[in-house]
């Protein structure tokens, strides 16, 4: 249900929220007379629902569909019929920073190939994140061994794999600031009724500053995924080619259907990354893809050329890695490969901690933010 009380009034609180990345709303409101253009962008922003809105739809949060380290995520519809899925924030400092880095990282963001971010609420101890809802849950359910859900098929893959690369090339290099995500990973895309593939969960975003093009933070995200630059001491540059790291660490696991570390597999198997760099030497690529049935004979040359591409996102030297734009372009045919790719992946010779451990992460896994499972 949306907020019926005049904007007017809530205008003030959501510039005061985040700061002055959504000024331009209270003054908007000063102005003698409104756009159309000012219209658009209002049109942009997310809602302000009171506490009693979400109440009512999620009837009195009934159903949860999700449980993380900082609260719960329940199913709701709103009054004109929209899904949504509501995530409640149990701890109030961290759901504060939550409700703020989301709002002001992704709240007027629109793409297709990003998570809507319909609204929130901040009323009294309530800090409430309101999102679209995702029939098909999250990648990882859907890559991983899951013998209750049917194996993707190789167009959808593909397909999967060209939006998360719009999607983070829409952040990198389309936004007013470049924005990194640092936690580009399977539990954080999720899935729409037809596969279409969206980037969730900003909790640990950062906007690069304009003036030396970089960021500083501590170690984030989650093992597995981490760029090595970021794990040195002290962190190296720290550009928006860590998420190409990670997309291609995502991309190989879409593409050969299970996780970068693996324990569970034969000790000269279980790290993906490590395997990669064996078979690169030994001039057998595309044997880091188990099971190639019949049907997916006639695309193994795709394959082989998506496993170059993974490569060329991990190489040790960011500077090295390509820019999403560039991906997007090779994946719709326009451009070839890098052929001079170094397959030493000094990184994965490193003991990894076990996968999907969070380091310095605010938020519920996006998992949580899909359909029952």
């Amino acid at each position: 249900m949306r907020n019926t009380t005049p904007r007017r009034r809530s205008a003030p609180f959501v510039a005061g929220l985040v700061g002055g990345g959504l000024l331009i709303i209270s003054k908007l409101w000063r102005k003698s007379k409104t756009t159309k253009e000012d219209v658009e962008v209002l049109a942009k922003m997310p809602i302000r629902f009171p506490y009693e809105d979400l109440r009512v739809a999620t009837d009195d949060f009934a159903e949860r569909i999700g449980r993380g380290g900082y609260g719960s995520v329940f199913k709701g519809v709103l009054a004109d019929g929209t899904r949504v899925a509501v995530k409640c924030l149990d701890k109030l400092d961290k759901g504060k920073k939550a409700v703020l880095t989301e709002v002001e990282t992704i709240g007027n963001l629109q793409h297709s190939n990003l998570l809507r971010l319909i609204g929130f609420c901040s009323e009294k101890s309530y800090k409430v994140l309101v999102y679209e809802y995702m029939s098909n849950g999250s990648l990882d359910t859907w890559i991983f061994q899951n013998d209750q859900r049917p194996f993707l098929d190789w167009q959808t893959r593909k397909k999967i794999i060209l939006d998360i690369a719009k999607g983070l090339a829409h952040l990198h290099e389309e936004c007013r600031q470049t924005i990194i995500h640092f936690d580009i990973k399977p539990q954080n895309i999720l899935l729409g009724p037809n596969f279409n593939a969206k980037i969730s969960d900003f909790g640990l975003s950062k906007v690069i500053d304009e003036g030396t093009g970089q960021v500083q933070v501590s170690m984030r995200g989650t093992p597995g995924y981490i760029a090595p630059e970021l794990c040195k001491l002290p962190p190296g540059r720290i550009t928006e080619k860590i998420d190409i790291y990670s997309f291609g660490i995502v991309l190989l696991e879409i593409v050969c259907a299970r996780k970068n570390v693996d324990h569970s597999l034969p000790e000269s198997d279980f790290h993906l990354v490590r395997m990669l760099q064996n078979k690169a030497e030994e001039d057998r690529l595309i044997d880091i893809v188990e099971n190639v049935d019949e049907c997916m004979q006639s695309d193994k040359e795709e394959m082989l050329r998506m496993i170059k591409i993974g490569a060329w996102c991990l190489q040790d030297d960011p500077e090295r890695r390509p820019l999403m734009s560039t991906v997007v372009k090779i994946l719709d045919g326009v451009m070839e490969v890098d052929t001079n790719l170094v397959y030493v992946f000094s990184h994965s010779l490193i003991a990894s901690p076990i996968a999907n451990h969070h380091i310095s992460s605010a938020q519920l896994p996006a998992s949580v933010l899909s359909n029952p499972r």
